[in-house]
């Protein structure tokens, strides 16, 4: 099976998307049955501030949420705020002011006026043509808008209608301020989620069993074992605890000079696609194979680079006093294994 296929389907009830390369699982997206997606929009209420943090715990039809770096709040006042993530069990929805519309085309940012061009659009017509296109739907407007690297293979009529189309949503949703505790607009699916950000060409299946018949279902079985085979014959363990996720790197049966580096450098290439595929974030501590501290710039440079194309959001913290090497990493996933369980 060569090429990238995506494919949707369901894991037992629950939605999910799966993206392959070459036969091989490269991307999972899994639905929550219990928790609201990231995307939603709530119209929340204040309800109590937490001194010494600067933030407020709000009310939402969903429960509570928390809010960070927020001031002038009065419990009982209204405030719009999107979902930014999945909560610890047990702990608030995360949820920010920093409220966006994002389709396959275009990123609507009703408090950031202007029109920006993905970067990776570097052809100058392009842009133009572009630019042209969101100044005839959106000139006039408050809002602001960003023209996603999809819309560089994209018909200029469907731009045109994606930029119309979430405009109008944001607008109605952004003026609907006053009112008790609301839910104003549901956050993506995974099926919608994978047509809006998958955007590289690929075969899309939506057969119903497509997971089945594509081997799908034996490549996510294996998410649910903590050991993860590298290159060379060391291996990964990735273990969550309720305070951070554990990763060991074991080198294997390589006795050489050179193993702890091997491992490592295989590790640091496998680690974003195997945190995708399991939905893990928040704190991670790698505890790599032994190897000399010279070549913990090369390391470095190689995570670096494997994140580079992830899409979830992680910060590389650097070295502990003990030789642990720490991210930080946005939970904007569901763990993988509570649908397997």
């Amino acid at each position: 099976m060569k090429g990238r296929m995506i494919l949707l389907d369901h894991i037992g009830a629950v939605e999910a998307a799966v993206l392959m390369i070459d036969g091989q699982l490269d991307d999972l997206l899994v639905d929550s049955e219990t928790a609201p997606r990231p995307g939603t929009i709530y119209r929340a209420l204040a309800d109590r501030p937490i001194k010494g943090q600067g933030g407020m715990f709000l009310k939402t039809p969903d429960g509570s949420a928390f809010l960070r770096q927020v001031k002038g709040l009065s419990p009982g006042q209204p405030i719009l705020v999107q979902v930014t993530g999945y909560a610890e069990d047990g702990k608030a929805i995360p949820v920010t002011q920093k409220i966006l519309f994002k389709s396959r085309y275009v990123i609507i940012t009703p408090d950031a006026p202007g029109i920006n061009i993905s970067r990776s659009i570097r052809d100058d017509d392009l842009r133009d043509a572009l630019l042209e296109i969101a100044h005839g739907v959106i000139d006039g407007s408050d809002m602001g808008l960003i023209l996603r690297s999809s819309c560089a293979d994209a018909d200029s009529d469907d731009i045109a209608s994606d930029i119309e189309t979430m405009a109008a949503l944001a607008r109605a949703v952004m003026a609907d301020t006053v009112g008790p505790a609301e839910k104003l607009a549901e956050g993506d699916s995974p099926h919608t989620l994978a047509w809006r950000d998958w955007a590289d060409p690929a075969q899309v299946v939506q057969d119903k069993g497509c997971f089945a018949q594509n081997s799908v279902l034996e490549q996510i079985d294996t998410l649910a074992s903590p050991r993860v085979p590298l290159a060379g014959g060391g291996a990964l363990f990735i273990e969550p605890t309720r305070a951070l996720v554990a990763v060991d790197v074991n080198t294997g049966p390589d006795t050489s000079l050179a193993a702890g580096i091997k491992a490592n450098m295989a590790a640091a290439r496998a680690l974003p696609r195997q945190l995708r595929l399991r939905g893990l974030g928040g704190q991670i501590v790698l505890d790599l194979a032994p190897m000399p501290k010279k070549d913990r710039r090369a390391f470095e440079t190689s995570l670096r680079a494997a994140f580079r194309s992830d899409q979830v959001d992680t910060t590389l913290v650097g070295w502990t006093p003990l030789g642990h090497y720490e991210l930080q990493r946005k939970r904007a996933r569901i763990p993988t294994k509570e649908v397997l369980t």
